[in-house]
């Protein structure tokens, strides 16, 4: 892995700011203010961001946890600027930042309940950290929680599994991690070299897996490692990085992670690189296999940053992608 000083840079800002066929979908965002709220505090706020759909027998529910605005500046490090905005003008964006959704997801299968990760916690942006009044709101509580799969070691992604002052959210659950991204974010040699802007996110890694890292199950790329959920090495955006294949009869949903971020650019535009990309080749290389995958198939899709609920189809327009998202449903 060659640390960059982009790479750094990212590095601190993660640090800083931790930031089958088609299903059938429902929203159940069906919270209605109190009678005694007034009009104003009633319209201040949206109902609950949780989704649910079908992927076979498995339940899927999409949880928001808020968004963060990053600036449009040097965020795409192979763009020049008039272009990105361009790009963002053309998807009826603001031109000056860009504001990156969080959802995470939750796999219902019986009794068995998995996350496939958990958002910002209390360490995020002001406009983040709403994960658990959603994943409240949507019926679920933490001690449910069977299993925890993480797709890779940003902040955004694992913070929720330990608040600020220590306390672990999920403590009845078995934490899985993918062994490459392990290997890389708790190698003490490793953090000992880095440059002093991305220590924070080692530091940031070892503050939420320290004190559990006996437990913590590892898991190999192209394994199934919880029914139905089987992992896709998709190196670039970080070392290891993966992606998931759910199945479950019929029904298929490639969960691609941290692929892209918001599809506006990196859909329409995959030769782009997210300033957040650890191996830029690498994740653009990654990033074409995955979509030309979903495209080929017509497979239904959910991306960690796409606009809530974060699920569609991928098309192929011209040289790049274009994200469809499927359409709402009142039915699961």
């Amino acid at each position: 892995m060659t640390i960059t000083r982009r790479t750094v840079l990212a590095g601190t800002a993660l640090a800083a700011a931790p930031v089958g066929g088609s299903a059938a979908l429902a929203q159940t965002n069906t919270a209605t203010p109190s009678a005694s709220a007034s009009p104003t505090t009633a319209g201040s706020r949206q109902a609950p961001g949780f989704y649910r759909y079908k992927v076979g027998d498995i339940e899927v529910t999409a949880i928001n946890d808020g968004f963060a605005r990053r600036p449009l500046e040097g965020f795409v490090s192979n763009a020049e600027l008039k272009d990105v905005q361009a790009a963002m003008q053309e998807a009826f964006l603001p031109s000056d930042a860009l504001p990156i959704t969080f959802n995470t997801l939750v796999l219902s299968q019986g009794d068995r309940l998995t996350l496939i990760d958990t958002g910002n916690g209390d360490m995020g942006a002001p406009t983040s950290g709403r994960w658990m009044e959603n994943f409240r709101a949507a019926g679920f509580d933490p001690a449910q929680v069977d299993t925890v799969v993480i797709s890779h070691f940003h902040g955004d992604h694992i913070n929720g599994l330990r608040l600020k002052d220590g306390t672990a959210v999920f403590a009845n659950a078995e934490i899985m991690v993918p062994e490459a991204e392990w290997a890389f974010w708790m190698d003490d040699a490793r953090m000992n070299q880095a440059p002093e802007g991305m220590k924070g996110a080692f530091q940031g890694v070892r503050r939420v897996f320290g004190p559990m890292a006996q437990t913590v199950k590892r898991y190999a790329a192209d394994k199934e490692i919880v029914p139905g959920l089987t992992s896709i090495a998709a190196p670039g955006h970080t070392p290891g990085h993966t992606a998931y294949m759910l199945s479950s009869g019929s029904g298929k949903l490639m969960v691609m992670s941290d692929i892209t971020n918001h599809p506006a650019l990196f859909v329409r535009h995959p030769e782009w690189s997210a300033v957040f990309d650890m191996d830029a080749d690498q994740a653009r290389a990654t990033r074409r296999r995955m979509l030309d995958m979903a495209a080929s198939e017509r497979a239904q899709v959910a991306f960690y940053h796409a606009p809530f609920p974060a699920t569609g189809h991928i098309a192929k327009e011209g040289t790049g992608y274009r994200f469809v998202p499927v359409q709402w449903n009142p039915a699961v």
